[in-house]
């Protein structure tokens, strides 16, 4: 709802503006301003002032042509003007309320004096249209009663009725809602923003303000959907609300609400009492229109009996007919069938998804359709009667030329009064053909998650978990059923970790934005030890914005033991072949010195035969013998042990010739 409108302050003296305004405004009151004649002319083009505080003293066109324009627009004739003027003679006085003012005040002017005449002014506006208001709504009162009255064409007077209480109540929409006595299906007969509705069914589950009006029988108002604790079931269903104002007035017979007059309005509305007055005298004459209705109904039934199924076909066909073009332009089949579930409408569609003409449907029930198993059509019919409107169930069913498929059918009420029924159907054998092929793939996909030797976890962007397979059960020690959706995935890395992973994840110079691949990091377990893993990491997606992450852990604690093991055999290998090198070098230093000693001692013996025995040189040379024949034991025994022969040598075993070997090593030797 919009705010009062402003008082127009017209003065050419700014000084005097500022104070008109300035006293205005601390008198509570929204003041608009105005420093000439044509700028006040201009602001009434667009605006309606709730009052005009007008100087008449100003340059063409002045405070008298700005009256006459006020006075000539039939928009602005009711607008109050009070005028300042510093002139008090009779004359002046008696031009300007001839003029067309309302109320003058002398300059120099009193505050108090100005606030209180503007106020009575703005009380005689509010009094007067008040008064107008009400003259308006007790005319439209007595229209609607007695169109409501008088006609026997109870529907067709129905959407006039809304609509004009729609109009006197200034709301958006005004419907009327009758309810059957112990029924949770409510029929929106008329409603003035839609002249062609009429009978649509509503579940009484999904308004608790109509409940609440239907059980208490009194008017309920509520001026803040947003916030109103009855509607809470509504906004935590869809989330919106498109209505913000609402109030909802009985129509009761013999003391029992049988309906509602329901008000919504988008903005804010304070639904004053006396216009839920006005709606409560218009529900009360509708109640007893409603009830002369039944009662002139009752009375041609009783008349008409014989002839009353043909009539009755008739009046459906003649209500359906001109719904034909929104039927058969229908992409679902839709079927109504009668009480005794007999076919007497049928779109396009539906012959197109059956197989079966028009004449075929017309001439058949629910039973036929169903394979001439009336049993089973019962069932369904029952079924959808004990249901929530709006719920569909799939049947198979056999078409003419004798193909199966798999129809999603709903059945709704169409005249409540007699039973009538619409059978929507589509066909959706490939849709759920598909539905079977994703469920086995999605179940194919957590056998295969399930499967697999690496942990696979994944989390919403909070860190909540909310998969957590068995082989990340096994790696982490955690059962599933204890952390999905229970625990935090930041409880599986060491402090701070997480946060640097995920930093990792989003960086773009990693492997990509979004992406983590083999990245080594030690994780937690439940025991609280320390579990080293290499970590594959990815967010998911979903239209193009994060809605989580994926994580593959491969445990290497096992790589990282075998690793250790032949770390150590390695290093026991080199041990080894330094053994072997030492080895190798005492056989090699054996033969070399076999050779040097073999000539010693032989020199030795030839020195010894040549020289006396009894001078000291023969003794030496015996000392010399005897130390190389021990020498040559000793080299003997290191060939013996080291067995790193490749050529003879003294005793007949093999040693390394380091001669060849140091030439093989050294190509400078070879060459020189």
């Amino acid at each position: 709802m919009h705010g009062p409108s402003p008082i127009l302050v017209v003065d050419d003296d700014a000084v005097s503006r500022h104070v008109l305004t300035e006293t205005l405004v601390t008198a509570g009151m929204d003041v608009a301003k105005a420093t000439s004649g044509i700028e006040a002319i201009a602001f009434l083009e667009r605006t309606r002032p709730s009052l005009v505080l007008l100087d008449l003293i100003m340059p063409d066109p002045d405070g008298y042509a700005v009256l006459r324009h006020i006075r000539a627009r039939p928009d602005l004739a009711d607008v109050p003007v009070v005028v300042l003027t510093a002139l008090d003679s009779d004359e002046e006085i008696g031009r300007v309320f001839a003029s067309g003012a309302d109320d003058y005040v002398h300059k120099p002017f009193r505050p108090a004096e100005l606030v209180a005449r503007i106020r009575g002014q703005l009380r005689i506006r509010d009094y007067v249209e008040r008064l107008s208001r009400r003259e308006q709504d007790s005319q439209t009162v007595l229209e609607l009663t007695q169109a409501l009255a008088s006609t026997l064409n109870i529907r067709g007077i129905l959407y006039t009725v809304v609509q004009r209480v729609a109009e006197v109540a200034r709301v958006d929409r005004c419907s009327i809602v009758l309810v059957r006595q112990n029924s949770d299906t409510g029929h929106v007969v008329a409603t003035s923003d839609d002249a062609e509705l009429k009978n649509l069914a509503i579940s009484l589950n999904k308004y608790p303000e109509i409940q609440q009006v239907l059980s208490t029988g009194r008017t309920l108002v509520i001026r803040d959907a947003s916030r109103h604790p009855l509607l809470k079931v509504v906004r935590e269903g869809d989330g919106s609300l498109e209505f913000l104002s609402l109030a909802l007035v009985p129509i009761s017979h013999d003391h029992r609400p049988t309906g509602v007059i329901f008000l919504r309005a988008r903005d804010r509305v304070a639904f004053p009492d006396h216009e839920l007055a006005l709606v409560q005298t218009v529900a009360n004459a509708t109640a007893i229109a409603l009830r002369n209705a039944r009662i002139l109904q009752s009375l041609r039934d009783a008349t008409q009996e014989s002839s009353h199924a043909r009539e009755e076909a008739e009046q459906r066909a003649r209500l359906f007919q001109r719904y034909a073009d929104v039927f058969e332009s229908a992409t679902d089949g839709m079927i109504v069938l009668d009480s005794n579930s007999r076919v007497f409408f049928a779109n396009l569609q539906a012959k197109t998804i059956t197989g079966y003409s028009d004449e075929e449907l017309l001439s058949s029930d629910l039973g036929s359709l169903m394979g001439g198993d009336s049993k089973r059509a019962d069932e369904l019919r029952n079924s959808f009667s004990d249901s929530t409107p709006g719920m569909s169930e799939d049947i198979r069913f056999t078409r003419k030329d004798g193909t199966e498929i798999t129809l999603s059918v709903n059945l709704s009420p169409v005249l409540h009064e007699d039973g009538a029924m619409l059978w929507t159907f589509r066909d959706v054998t490939q849709e759920r053909q598909t539905d079977i092929e994703l469920r086995q793939t999605k179940e194919f996909l957590e056998r295969v998650i399930e499967s697999s030797v690496d942990g696979i976890v994944s989390a919403d962007l909070s860190g909540r978990l909310l998969l957590f397979n068995r082989a990340a059960a096994r790696i982490f020690g955690y059962p599933k059923e204890a952390v999905v959706g229970k625990m935090n995935a930041a409880a599986l890395y060491p402090d701070g970790v997480a946060r640097q992973v995920m930093q990792k994840i989003r960086d773009p110079n990693t492997n990509g934005p979004g992406r983590l691949e083999g990245f080594r990091v030690d994780m937690v377990s439940a025991a609280g030890t320390r579990i080293p893993v290499t970590l594959s990491a990815s967010l998911i997606f979903e239209n193009g914005r994060p809605v989580g992450s994926v994580g593959i852990f491969t445990d290497i604690r096992e790589k990282l033991r075998m690793e250790e093991r032949l770390t150590r055999a390695q290093e026991e290998l080199r041990a080894r072949e330094k053994q072997s090198i030492v080895a190798e070098l005492a056989g090699a230093a054996a033969h070399e010195l076999n050779q040097p000693l073999t000539s010693v001692i032989g020199y030795a013996e030839l020195l010894r035969r040549n020289l006396d025995n009894e001078t000291p040189m023969y003794n030496a040379a015996g000392v010399i013998i005897s130390e190389a024949e021990r020498m040559a034991e000793i080299v003997r025994k290191v060939g013996k042990i080291t067995k790193y022969e490749t050529k003879s040598y003294v005793g007949g075993a093999k040693i390394l010739d380091l001669e060849k070997a140091s030439a093989d090593s050294d190509p400078g030797a070879r060459s020189r």
